[in-house]
């Protein structure tokens, strides 16, 4: 099944037969606590992300903003539900081809997450490399916050854990793409 909001497949080697299909997902807030928690976490204490005060004098936005790299940890959340996968045994986040911050997100805007099926390759571990590319919009905003392209390996449950692993993560059937 596919629609706007979600591709539901059997086996991730089904995925290739959405290569190009487009899914969005729920507005998410980012609101100030989650930006200040945030900070906590990464040790990013720069004044654009928590001084509100300062922020209404000198950004552009007249709010703070989130961290960049806040923008990207949500991705999972923005992108819940947006794929389904009944065979699924587990996904590894197997890294980004491209990432770029593209406009600032003030503190209480809604964002959500267009995803797009990129390439699904067959790996020799028996696994499935898809790469996807992930834009960030922000809500009445003309461009987004983020672009990204990620990669993730998927295994179908049938495998026997020790049978995954048995090939290391970056051994894989040669890529066509760049």
């Amino acid at each position: 099944m596919t629609d706007t909001n979600r591709i539901s497949v059997r086996h991730p080697l089904d995925l290739a037969h959405h290569i190009g299909c487009e899914t969005i997902g729920d507005w998410f807030v980012i609101d100030q606590k989650l930006i200040q928690e945030f900070a906590e976490l990464s040790g990013d204490h720069n004044w654009i992300h928590l001084d509100v005060d300062r922020a209404r004098r000198e950004l552009p936005t007249e709010e703070t903003i989130a961290h960049g790299l806040l923008t990207l940890c949500v991705t999972p959340r923005l992108g819940a539900g947006q794929l389904e996968i009944e065979a699924l045994g587990m996904s590894i986040n197997y890294g980004i081809n491209h990432l770029r911050f593209t406009s600032m997100v003030p503190a209480g805007k809604r964002i959500r997450m267009r995803s797009t099926i990129m390439t699904v390759e067959p790996r020799s571990d028996g696994g499935v490399r898809v790469a996807t590319k992930r834009v960030v919009e922000i809500e009445g905003a003309g461009k987004p916050a983020m672009v990204a392209e990620t990669v993730t390996l998927i295994y179908p449950k049938e495998m026997e854990s020790a049978q995954r692993l048995t090939t290391p993560l970056d051994t894989a059937i040669p890529s066509t793409h760049k």
